[in-house]
């Protein structure tokens, strides 16, 4: 820093005495979520983003700005304020802002900043917010050890444990830093193939990432993550960065895919590209779109070149869109390349919240086998001789029809041009969230569906009791399953018998146990699972 500290105590001084020369906009707090709060203005054109606002009832900053739109702002929350749905706010504009921040920081010359220091400690600098931590530390995690056998009297028994664990620590000591991880951990046991070729152990890592907001608007993420604006893709060993200019954003990445047969890393499978997008976070209005270009090596030769487009909003909190469709750009077989564009996936999704007693959903689907041509060399003309889309299309309906009833449907069809792999299936539920005389929640269901290969009729009944305060859940269920094969004269009947109880230990540590007895002819399988998890 280039000037001593009475520079900045003349500032903070001026800074008391000057307020009646100050220009405060007002603005008033419209719509209060878990991560945002919006702030309504009349104009937000002297806003900048990393900037404070403060109540009209406080003299320190209480909301930092995220992004914003022409009349409103998307702030988080600092300094543990309260904040409420129709709270005034204040954002006070200052003179030459940007000159007095250069010259403390020691950006400007220093004859710059002698020659101009009376008009820059005239302005009302908030001296005060830099030392108001932007970036609150969260932690959030969860550990679980978990069994699972099942034994049959015509077939070897099979036990297998499991561990998970996953962790979210966003802000890690109110810095720049957040780290996350999914691992999870199974073994095998009394397995009695003892060939040396097949494995008893595994351990996946879905996630493993730290991740750095360098500045408000850049972040720079390193390790084996998801993209949310680019998730199609999957997950990324390498890494991202992102850029935001105002509701703007433009991104890059570069790294590998994960191994197609274990889920490791995989130094072969080069990936890269960059994506653009728009997002409008507003009270009343949300709509992000990303576009991107993506280039998949294996072995240093194009395995797959394409581009893709998502696109998520939701309006007035009660209509929800999302759609998302990949272009290949790329193709080589018999050795020969060509820029062919081909449609492999498309996706396209609709739920309107009618009241809240009724809601409705709709999709549709086209999906192609994706193709990588260097992985896949061998067997590309026996997969282009099957490059049919199959498609999809699904609605689902929720009903309350009355306080303790809640009733649901959907319906799903699979289809394609050569009449192939298609299916029908029916489903269909109605709960009672309070039973009388046993009390608990009672629950009715039944589903069908039908293939060139198989008809299916299933149907359920659970009941759900919390003992207890709370703390001891037990459910009890009867599954019965009908199956049906054209090829064969007889059906196949299946009775299922179960029972899952969980006991809460506080309110972080819970144990589960789940037992099931399942009869299909002769063949009687008991299957047992249990879990201790800690969440943090």
């Amino acid at each position: 820093m280039k000037y001593p500290i009475f520079v900045i105590l003349l500032i903070l001084t001026y800074n008391v005495f000057a307020q009646d020369k100050e220009q405060v906009l007002q603005g008033q707090v419209t719509f209060v979520t878990t991560q945002n709060i919006y702030v309504k203005f009349a104009d937000t054109e002297t806003i900048i983003i990393g900037d404070t606002l403060r109540l009209a009832t406080t003299n320190s900053a209480c909301l930092l700005v995220k992004s914003k739109s022409s009349t409103s702002c998307v702030c988080s929350i600092v300094s543990d304020c309260a904040i409420q749905k129709g709270d005034e706010v204040l954002y006070a504009v200052p003179e030459n802002k940007e000159e007095v921040i250069a010259i403390i920081s020691g950006e400007l010359p220093k004859t710059t900043g002698e020659k101009n220091m009376l008009r820059a400690t005239a302005a009302p600098v908030e001296i005060e917010e830099k030392a108001v931590p932007s970036m609150k530390e969260k932690i959030r995690g969860r550990v679980s050890v978990a069994s699972n056998s099942t034994i049959s009297n015509e077939r070897d028994a099979r036990h297998r444990i499991m561990g998970r664990f996953s962790i979210d620590a966003d802000h890690i000591k109110d810095s720049k830093f957040s780290f996350n991880s999914y691992l999870n951990y199974q073994q095998i046991l009394n397995q009695n193939d003892t060939s040396s070729l097949l494995k008893t152990s595994f351990l996946r890592v879905y996630g493993l990432g730290v991740r750095s907001e360098a500045t408000p608007s850049l972040s720079l993420t390193l390790g084996r993550n998801i993209n949310s604006k680019i998730s199609s893709i999957g997950a990324i060993d390498g890494l991202q960065v992102e850029k935001f200019f105002g509701n703007k954003y433009i991104g890059a990445i570069v790294g590998f895919r994960p191994d197609i047969l274990n889920y490791g890393f995989n130094s072969n499978l080069l990936q890269y590209g960059g994506y653009a997008g728009i997002m409008t976070d507003q009270d009343e209005f949300y709509s992000q779109t990303t576009v991107g270009f993506i280039q998949q090596q294996n072995n240093g030769e194009i395995d797959r070149r394409y581009a893709y487009f998502q696109h998520t909003s939701t309006i007035l909190e009660n209509l929800n869109l999302f759609s998302s469709l990949e272009l290949d750009l790329y193709s080589k077989v018999n050795q020969v390349v060509t820029g062919d564009i081909r449609l492999t996936n498309l996706y396209v999704s609709a739920r309107y919240r009618f009241s809240p007693k009724l809601n409705l959903m709709v999709s549709y689907d086209s999906r192609k086998r994706i193709l990588y041509y260097e992985t896949f060399q061998t067997e590309i003309e026996r997969l282009l001789d099957d490059d049919i889309a199959r498609q999809g299309i699904r609605g689902r309906i929720n009903v309350r029809p009355f306080k303790n009833i809640l009733a649901g449907g959907s319906y799903s069809q699979r289809f394609q041009s050569d009449q192939e792999n298609k299916s029908d299936n029916m489903y269909g539920y109605v709960t009672l969230s309070k039973v009388p005389a046993i009390r608990g929640r009672l629950s009715l269901s039944y589903n069908r569906n039908a293939s060139n290969y198989l008809e299916s009729n299933i149907a359920s009944i659970r009941h759900s009791k919390d003992y207890f305060h709370g703390r001891l859940n037990a459910d009890f269920y009867y599954r019965f399953v009908n199956y049906n094969y054209p090829n064969s004269l007889a059906p196949l009947n299946q009775h299922y018998f179960g029972t899952d109880l969980s006991y809460y230990i506080n309110r972080k540590l819970y144990f589960s146990i789940s037992g099931e007895f399942t009869t299909l002819d002769t063949e009687k399988t008991y299957r047992i699972y249990a879990q201790l998890s800690q969440r943090f």
